[in-house]
């Protein structure tokens, strides 16, 4: 039984500039996402290669909204394929990887899915298994300071 005093690390609103610096992204607005179990990266492409015997995927993202212009090529080890339910019930086999996320002044794992999100608002999507000792308040945007 938990005590209920679990340490709150962060307070985030609906919406966050977020930090993936393993991948080169500084400043993604992500949509934080209760109803995700999954986050998720925006990847327009996604190219599976070896490297070092090592399953790895090649992607490209756009990692600004409204902006197909600018794109970021990255790179990273696969850390598993999963089938993933969209908010519309429609399920995809995804390739997820592992990764740094920074929140505000807080450095920490993450695992990402990846998938094309040209036709949703947001590049990125923060799901619950990211949310530990985080409380969202959903009137507000834009709660962490950058670093």
């Amino acid at each position: 039984m938990k005590s209920g005093k679990e340490k709150i690390l962060m307070k985030v609103g609906w919406r966050e500039r977020v930090s993936l610096p393993e991948l080169g992204l500084d400043a993604v607005i992500a949509k934080v996402d209760t109803g995700a179990r999954t986050s998720c990266l925006h990847a327009f492409y996604v190219t599976p290669f070896v490297k070092n015997d090592e399953k790895w995927v090649r992607f490209g993202i756009h990692p600004h909204q409204d902006d197909s212009l600018t794109e970021v090529i990255c790179e990273a080890r696969i850390h598993d394929e999963r089938l993933i339910s969209d908010s519309g019930g429609h399920k995809e086999m995804r390739y997820i990887i592992s990764t740094t996320i920074i929140l505000g002044a807080h450095t920490r794992p993450i695992e990402l899915s990846l998938t094309n999100r040209d036709t949703m608002r947001f590049r990125m999507l923060l799901g619950r298994t990211a949310m530990k000792n985080i409380i969202v308040y959903p009137k507000k945007s834009f709660l962490l300071k950058q670093k």
